[in-house]
């Protein structure tokens, strides 16, 4: 593969996979597909003589450590957020401790891809784009019409170019999407050079900029583990890559195009999308733990303390950990949220750590 700097962004908090995922424990580190966890997936998946760059919290930062160091990435920078600010000054970090003319590949910690040779050559079609001067999205070609994603309409004179970025649709606005053809699911991944994302955030939101700048400009390391001044980062807007710099480049003199991904790709948002990428039995079962169902079909069970029987039941999601389990059905598997919002309100324990929390030396029970 052509040369270019991994950035994985693992600072999310996957409140729509509770209770196996929480903001102390969050998905990108949790193993949902495979034997290695999906923040090790991403950062494996790239081949390239430069290790990846990390940005995630100062929460995670055992986790990210001891995860990479299992997969033998042991002098990857892992730039630590004292508060979260959304992505794009966790991309700015990532761009102020890069070469100007390196390019970056950005990517969340938390997706699958299925076909990681059709990856790589969507990649080196992105990087080349990139190194011409270009900022590069990756959308996925849409297979039914979501509406939990947003959508990249492609101009239809100009190859690869893209006309206009469009919000999460309503279920009809989608399904016209798919019947008109040139639209795409954007995948959160993001292809350019160092210097061309910082001329593009010096134009459209220099603010972030240059408070970014400023917090990293007082860097403190310690080992593998990069902290930017946690006052001076207090000072930074919160804002999106999306809405900061991307969506305003169409129409600019900053170029956008646009990569198809045509690779199984999946963000894994909620538990019917984890559920469709599971192995399943014969029943339509995806099942992990130690479980037993009867009468039940196309169900995801996952088990992780003790025995989980399921019986007379379609088309459900249930998961139990040491101190909680969810049972859904898959089509209200997006509203899981609003669980979380309330053991927040309330102020439970809950929603941020599992019995089991990582340490530095290993792990405590509570």
């Amino acid at each position: 593969m052509k040369s270019f700097q991994t950035v994985i962004m693992a600072g999310g908090s996957g409140t729509r996979l509770w209770p196996l995922s929480r903001s102390g424990f969050p998905k990108q580190f949790l193993t949902l597909s495979g034997n290695t966890s999906l923040f090790q997936q991403a950062c494996t998946r790239l081949k390239n003589e430069l290790p990846p760059i990390v940005v995630t919290n100062e929460e995670h930062r055992f986790l990210a450590a001891e995860q990479l160091r299992e997969v033998n990435f042991n002098k990857t920078k892992i730039l630590l957020e004292p508060v979260g600010k959304n992505t794009a000054p966790a991309m700015t970090l990532a761009a102020l401790e890069s070469e100007e003319e390196q390019i970056l590949v950005v990517t969340p910690a938390d997706q699958i891809i299925q076909d990681a040779k059709g990856f790589e050559l969507a990649i080196d079609s992105a990087v080349d784009m990139a190194s011409e001067g270009a900022v590069v999205v990756l959308g996925v070609k849409p297979t039914h019409p979501h509406t939990g994603y947003g959508y990249i309409k492609s101009a239809a004179n100009e190859l690869a170019f893209v006309e206009s970025f469009v919000e999460k649709p309503d279920l009809e606005t989608a399904d016209k999407y798919l019947e008109q053809g040139g639209y795409s699911w954007n995948a959160g991944i993001f292809v350019v050079k160092a210097s061309v994302w910082l001329k593009a955030l010096s134009t459209f939101r220099p603010d972030i900029l240059s408070t970014t700048q400023a917090a990293h400009s007082v860097l403190n390391i310690d080992g593998n583990f990069f902290r930017p001044d946690r006052v001076l980062f207090e000072k930074i807007p919160a804002e999106s890559i999306d809405y900061a710099v991307i969506e305003k480049c169409p129409g600019s003199e900053i170029p956008v195009k646009v990569v198809e991904l045509d690779v199984g790709w999946n963000d894994l948002g909620s538990w019917d999308s984890v559920a469709d990428i599971s192995d399943k039995n014969e029943d339509g079962n995806s099942l992990t733990g130690d479980t037993f169902t009867s009468g039940t079909k196309n169900s995801y069970v996952n088990a992780t303390s003790r025995l989980v029987s399921v019986i007379g039941m379609n088309g459900v999601v249930v998961v139990e950990t040491p101190d909680a389990v969810l049972v859904t059905n898959k089509q209200n598997s997006q509203s899981v949220k609003h669980v979380v919002e309330h053991l927040k309100n309330s102020d439970r324990e809950e929603s941020v750590l599992h019995r089991k929390v990582a340490r530095p030396w290993g792990g405590m029970t509570a």
